[in-house]
């Protein structure tokens, strides 16, 4: 995704520079769209992580105090 906002700004720029505001306009919006979507997942993947992160702590302070209680 983050490949495809590049590409689309790069080309954003290149029409703005000619004089093609429409082309670049276009191209604008698709690279906000694409990095958009981009950021969404990387906070998704993040949080995601901080999950596993907290239940994997967990299931090692269960493993460590499990034979201390038993």
């Amino acid at each position: 995704m983050f490949k495809f906002a590049v590409i689309s700004l790069i080309i954003s720029l290149v029409a703005g520079a000619i004089g093609m505001t429409n082309v670049s306009i276009m191209a604008k919006r698709i690279s906000l769209i694409f990095f958009g979507l981009f950021f969404l997942g990387f906070l998704a993947l993040l949080g995601f992580a901080y999950l596993l992160g907290a239940a994997f702590n967990a299931g090692q302070q269960s493993m460590l105090l499990g034979p201390l209680l038993s």
